[in-house]
């Protein structure tokens, strides 16, 4: 008999157990004070709500945002791996993937020819020029390839290939820093002691970083002395 008095128990207690998970707090609190509690903890789920909600926009918002090219907001020269050195300039890769999304750059596994143009840059010191050199923007290169960006070169020929999935304003800026080159209004790496810059044969004012990457731009930049001719033209051969 006295194990049937016992066998109503187990669901008795199964039924009971949220209500066991704080004992004290409930014998302490009136049923008034429960009402208030529960108001509370509803005032602060819908604050919390609100709080993941603006959240989510904002980094929505700012992921829309950079996905589209970099904004006039970027500090190039502040990026991990951005070098003030002298030339040769080797891409710089250490760094790279951290550069990636303030520039608005993606890691593609293969070209995207939505949007596809070229431009020419060439850097002369003292009239001699300097190598632009290849696989900029290409992580791994060829033999060991990665991922590539939209903004990169094949060859060291100084041409820029913009291939996108969708047209953006992509700037001068965003492939220096891209490249891990310092540039700014004075400097082009740790060349400090002025240059003039040119687009298809025109010399121009202000920081190039700043330039739009539109088609068959001819870009020159002459640190010191420049060269006896200014490039105005390039053979494109149907790019």
């Amino acid at each position: 008999m006295a194990k049937k008095a016992r066998t109503p128990t187990p669901p008795k207690h199964a039924v009971q157990a949220p209500k066991r998970r704080d004992p004290k707090r409930r014998a302490a609190k009136p049923a008034g004070g429960q009402r208030r509690l529960w108001g509370i903890v509803g005032v602060l789920a819908v604050v919390a709500v609100a709080a993941v909600g603006a959240a989510l926009y904002f980094g929505l918002r700012n992921n829309n945002s950079s996905s589209s090219g970099s904004s006039q907001a970027v500090d190039y020269n502040a990026l991990p791996g951005v070098r003030k050195i002298k030339a040769p300039w080797p891409p710089e890769y250490a760094h790279l993937d951290q550069r990636l999304l303030p520039l608005g750059l993606q890691a593609l596994s293969a070209e995207a020819l939505v949007y596809h143009i070229h431009d020419h840059l060439d850097i002369y010191l003292n009239g001699k020029h300097l190598t632009v050199p290849e696989c900029i923007g290409i992580f791994g290169c060829y033999k060991n390839f990665v991922y590539l960006t939209e903004l990169h070169t094949h060859l060291p020929d100084g041409i820029i290939h913009i291939e996108s999935e969708t047209k953006h304003n992509y700037k001068l800026g965003d492939f220096f820093a891209e490249w891990g080159v310092f540039l700014n209004n004075h400097c082009i790496g740790a060349y400090c002691q002025g240059y003039t810059w040119y687009v298809n044969g025109k010399k121009q004012v202000g920081d190039p970083a700043n330039l739009v990457l539109t088609p068959h731009l001819v870009i020159v930049m002459a640190i010191g002395k420049p060269p006896k001719k200014i490039p105005s033209t390039y053979p494109w051969n149907g790019l």
